[in-house]
């Protein structure tokens, strides 16, 4: 095998200041669900989403660090660069969401009924899951394009945006299946088809910047994503009037919670959730239109 001219190893993968966060991140992520399992327990849906994040991330993260100190990530077909970015971004969101949920599901002060060793490590657990989701939230801060700075796509505030856009449209989903009533009106689902067409398109703006494949499409790739960003605007401003109206004002829905509403099964609670994410997901997309005109993407770092 003929030598490439440079070490096997990259030591800096290791010692760098983002090589150590990942370090950290592995360990705090490894210690979390280590914790839950032995001991600290998890169920339901919630439980499952949080032990899903933490292995998910645990398992990326060791891929990611092996590939980098091995060096094996210049054999793959990916822009590596876009990639860690993208997915630092993503395990940023789900480990802030899972350090959230798992104790305000799971943590309680007293004993009773699980007992206090339980109850210790449920509280452990949650220590750690709040450090994972540092640690994660550091590497984004040290890998974020600086200005000036040319860099890979996802590194970029845009980059980033892209992520937390499609994060948000995933909360949105999760409401809308939850007994939201969004087929009683047309209006209500052409919202239902604005998240779903900016979740799919931004999607696909990811994926092809992650496989570093924006030089083999036919037409302009930086352009056409600026310009579908200002339709994607122009779309939630419509959902962002339509749905409220539909849902709240007393010609069409309830202004207030109706009285008699199951907590956790009430629609009225699902269309709140989705209004108030449409709004967030609005002033994402204007803060990533204002930032794409100062860009430019490098789909090879």
């Amino acid at each position: 095998m003929e030598s490439t001219g440079g070490p096997y190893l990259n030591t800096a993968a290791v010692t760098s200041p983002v090589g150590i966060a990942r370090l950290l991140q592995m360990t705090f992520g490894c210690t979390t669900f280590s914790l839950v399992a032995h001991q600290g327990g998890f169920s339901a849906a919630y439980g499952t989403f949080c032990m899903f994040v933490w292995t998910f991330c645990f398992a990326v993260t060791v891929f990611i660090i092996t590939c980098e100190f091995t060096h094996l990530h210049s054999c793959l077909s990916i822009s590596w660069g876009n990639f860690t970015a993208a997915f630092a971004m993503l395990a940023t969101l789900m480990s802030v969401t899972a350090a959230v949920i798992y104790p305000l599901y799971f943590v309680q002060l007293g004993c009773y009924p699980i007992g206090c060793e339980v109850r210790d490590f449920r509280i452990a657990a949650s220590v750690f899951a709040g450090l994972l989701f540092v640690t994660y939230a550091a590497e984004v801060f040290l890998t974020r394009a600086k200005p000036g700075q040319v860099t890979s796509y996802m590194a970029t505030v845009s980059g980033l945006l892209k992520i937390v856009q499609a994060f948000v449209a995933c909360i949105i989903f999760g409401a809308l299946v939850n007994d939201s009533q969004y087929g009683k009106y047309v209006a209500t689902q052409w919202c239902v088809a604005v998240y779903s067409f900016c979740f799919v398109v931004t999607v696909v703006v990811v994926a092809f910047s992650v496989t570093g494949k924006t030089a083999l499409l036919w037409f302009p790739f930086e352009r056409s994503v600026v310009v579908y960003t200002l339709g994607a605007v122009l779309l939630y401003v419509s959902a962002a009037v339509i749905w409220p109206v539909f849902c709240f004002d007393s010609k069409y829905g309830s202004p207030r919670r109706p009285g008699l509403c199951a907590k956790g099964k009430c629609p009225w609670d699902s269309q709140l959730v989705i209004a108030i994410f449409t709004y967030v997901n609005l002033l994402l997309y204007v803060v990533d239109l204002a930032y794409s005109q100062r860009i430019r993407f490098v789909s090879h770092l």
